[in-house]
């Protein structure tokens, strides 16, 4: 065989396992809104270099668990890593079915053009916090993960009473952009990876040392998954160097 047709050859044996599927699988994948923007660009490029079908669900760590908790069926899930944990102890998932994929942290946002505050250091961000007229942070009671650790780093600070009366607890990333562009927030702590792609906001950084909180992002192949196969391929499509790109393009770090 001549050098050409190996070169075609080992091509095409590294293109098997995203080639279009013969029999194309629609696969329902739960996804974390903290994977939310890499899903939308990653999804499609699944699609078209698998001929699978994907129908992706986004929702907050709380939101999607009572779901699978519930009864409903999916192939894949993709959240952070204590929700699959739990999969796995309650026999939905398989510990070998468990794929990390990517980690995200918090991080302080204002309305763009506004001057950046000094978060260098816990205490930095500490005299910001209290001199802020207003904050806003996602609403623990929905299960979001932003929310319910940045209830433990005000505890931490200090300042719990301080900020609860200058606080406006948002539902999303959206909403938290709207609040700090129309002035109802100053000061706006999310997932890095969700204030990035917002208008009319700019990213002052993440939380310092020890107060961020690394958030492994997982994805499981569901016991229930009509396509065991095709499911598995999508997982190993996401930790493919393209998906690394893509992650690490969003404000997150791949693997």
């Amino acid at each position: 065989m001549n050098s050409s047709i190996w070169a075609v050859a080992a091509l095409a044996a590294g293109l098997a396992p995203y080639a279009p599927a013969v029999n194309a699988a629609e696969l329902k994948v739960l996804c974390a809104l903290g994977a939310k923007e890499v899903m939308e660009e990653l999804g499609p490029k699944f699609e078209r270099t698998s001929g699978h079908k994907l129908t992706i669900e986004f929702g907050n760590l709380g939101n999607i668990s009572r779901r699978i908790q519930g009864g409903e069926a999916a192939d894949v899930v993709i959240l952070p890593r204590q929700g699959i944990d739990r999969f796995v102890k309650e026999g939905k998932t398989a510990a070998a079915s468990v794929t990390v994929l990517a980690r995200g942290g918090l991080g302080v946002a204002v309305r763009k053009g506004s001057p950046k505050p000094d978060i260098a250091t816990p205490e930095a961000l500490k005299r910001t916090l209290l001199a802020a007229k207003s904050i806003t942070y996602l609403d623990p009671a929905g299960g979001g993960v932003s929310g319910t650790h940045f209830v433990t780093v005000l505890d931490r600070l200090g300042i719990t009473d301080e900020a609860r009366s200058k606080t406006v607890l948002h539902r999303n990333s959206g909403e938290a952009a709207a609040f700090l562009v129309d002035g109802r927030a100053e000061i706006g702590i999310n997932l890095i990876q969700e204030l990035l792609p917002k208008t009319g906001i700019d990213l002052v950084g993440p939380l310092p040392g020890d107060l961020q909180y690394s958030i492994v992002y997982a994805a499981a192949v569901m016991a229930g998954a009509g396509d065991a196969a095709a499911s598995k391929a999508l997982v190993e499509f996401l930790r493919t160097p393209d998906a690394a790109i893509v992650i690490k393009a969003k404000g997150m770090e791949p693997g």
